[in-house]
């Protein structure tokens, strides 16, 4: 583990989920203006399809037989993290492990993994949501 994984490992997994929301929320932004013509309102509707929490925790449990063992890691510190929060529009066990996919996003974007992100986030798109 070099120094920067070690640093971003004694981070909350609230903080990646914090990163890991904004990053996945632009890569998907980013992916519908590239692959569709739709207008501002649309995309924003479209978009929502794939950030709500239960698309998060769909995807998660899709691709987690495909994670590495340190993946498999961050996403159960992620999704056993306690948080204050209360999940206004999904179930707390979907809270949970959208929380734990956001974790992954963001813990694989501090620590600068990015062609594995990439690979994870090119996965998330090609599932069905």
């Amino acid at each position: 583990m070099n120094e920067l994984e070690k640093r971003i490992n004694e981070l909350s997994p609230l903080t990646w989920a914090y990163v890991g929301d904004a990053v996945y929320e632009l890569y998907i932004r980013e992916n519908l203006v590239e692959t569709t013509k739709l207008k501002p309102h649309k995309l924003h509707i479209e978009s929502i399809k794939y950030v709500k929490a239960s698309a998060q925790a769909k995807i998660l449990k899709e691709i987690e037989g495909e994670l590495t063992e340190e993946e498999k890691q961050i996403v159960k510190r992620a999704r056993n993290t306690k948080s204050h929060h209360l999940p206004k529009n999904a179930e707390v066990n979907e809270y949970m492990y959208s929380t734990a996919f956001e974790g992954l996003i963001g813990y694989l974007h501090l620590v600068k993994k990015e062609e594995r992100l990439k690979v994870i986030l090119a996965k998330c798109i090609n599932k069905n949501i």
